[in-house]
């Protein structure tokens, strides 16, 4: 970093030096517990403070959460750096505008000649957690024309914000808990699950939207079980879309399935300790990376990620891929059996996916990219 940069965030003596824009803990939203894990690893750089109304650079976090309106609208009337932990903002947007403003938004993206387009869309908008449509309109025009830098986590959530703006990758953090539960500690958790000693238990994890493919998970894994019931399948998080969780619901009262909703984050990491792998699929994608597969992975367990450029970042062995469209059941039903069946694949996968967290995605390593990032814009 050029000392004189690092001088001038250490040094100032504004109210503030760093303005940091995002929701936080108790939030029930990913981007919360990583901004409050980020917030923290800068405040070992120099002053931060949270949504100050002045500042001399500012980071803003934003996805296609509503928590997330107010920090959009400020990103565009006060520049500065912006986190882009969705690549696709198309969902925000339908969420905050009428259908008018909507139509002009689309237009502004993609020119006069998609006019039609955008009122089709509009109409469609029930269907746009799953049809891939709206995830190809990333709608970033207006925020890419306005950030002094983008910040992205993977190669493909770069590709969608293209060259409108200096875009930056720099890799999803990982923070453990602090303790790491114990291996009793996640053997009592099973047995609260009602879960067997000698059972292999998958996990999902996170928010249930059409996207994390929930549905081929719960039916390959009935699949799965009618020929080796010692499987089980821990589903657990809140249900977006009230279409999905009707969908779902026979689906989860089959046996060897475990259910539970939201987890606060001391039983969150619990249940991550009692699992021996989990599906963390994506499709169609964001071009997020999922903080939930960052975690496991960090805790040494494998993973089931859907292949994209969005986990191009993971070396081949430290993670199982899952292929997309019609091999997707396929795929996992055979990745599943691999786990279950090779002795010591599960463990050797997990290893190497720690090692490479542990090498790459650690809180400290971000807090400095970001820090040296913010110090170039300082005004």
């Amino acid at each position: 970093m050029h000392p004189r940069r690092h001088g001038a965030l250490r040094g100032a003596e504004e109210s503030v030096t760093v303005g940091f824009y995002s929701p936080l803990p108790p939030a029930r939203t990913g981007v919360a517990g990583y901004a409050a894990a980020l917030l923290t690893e800068l405040r070992r750089h120099g002053r931060v403070e949270v949504a100050p109304r002045r500042c001399g650079v500012a980071l803003y976090h934003l996805g296609n959460n509503a928590l997330h309106a107010g920090i959009y609208r400020r990103a565009l009337a006060h520049p500065g750096v912006v986190v882009l932990h969705d690549a696709v903002l198309h969902h925000f947007l339908l969420g905050q505008l009428d259908e008018s403003a909507y139509i002009e938004e689309f237009v502004y993206n993609y020119g006069e000649w998609h006019r039609a387009l955008a009122a089709d869309l509009w109409r469609g908008r029930a269907a746009s957690a799953s049809e891939a449509r709206y995830f190809d309109f990333p709608m970033l025009r207006r925020v890419l024309e306005r950030a002094l830098a983008v910040v992205v986590h993977n190669p493909e959530a770069a590709r969608m914000a293209g060259a409108a703006a200096r875009v930056v990758e720099i890799p999803h953090l990982f923070q453990p808990p602090e303790p790491v539960p114990s291996e009793s500690a996640a053997a009592r958790y099973r047995q609260r699950l009602g879960v067997d000693p000698g059972a292999f238990l998958f996990g999902v994890f996170g928010h249930l939207r059409e996207s994390k493919r929930l549905i081929p998970v719960l039916e390959t894994f009935a699949e799965v079980r009618r020929e080796n019931p010692r499987v089980a399948l821990l589903v657990a998080g809140g249900f977006i879309s009230t279409d999905l969780e009707r969908a779902a619901a026979p689906l989860l009262d089959s046996p060897g399935v475990v259910r539970r909703r939201y987890l606060p984050e001391r039983e969150f990491w619990l249940a991550a300790a009692a699992v021996d792998a989990c599906i963390n699929l994506r499709d169609p994608s964001a071009g997020e990376t999922s903080g939930i597969a960052i975690r496991l992975m960090g805790l040494g367990k494998p993973v089931l990620l859907t292949g994209s450029q969005a986990v191009a970042g993971f070396p081949e062995d430290s993670c199982v891929r899952i292929e997309r469209g019609a091999a997707e059941r396929e795929s996992l039903r055979q990745s599943v059996h691999l786990l279950t069946l090779a002795n010591g694949a599960a463990v050797a996968i997990g290893q190497r996916g720690a090692t490479h967290i542990h090498e790459r995605h650690r809180v400290e390593l971000a807090g400095t990219r970001y820090w040296d990032l913010l110090a170039e814009y300082y005004a």
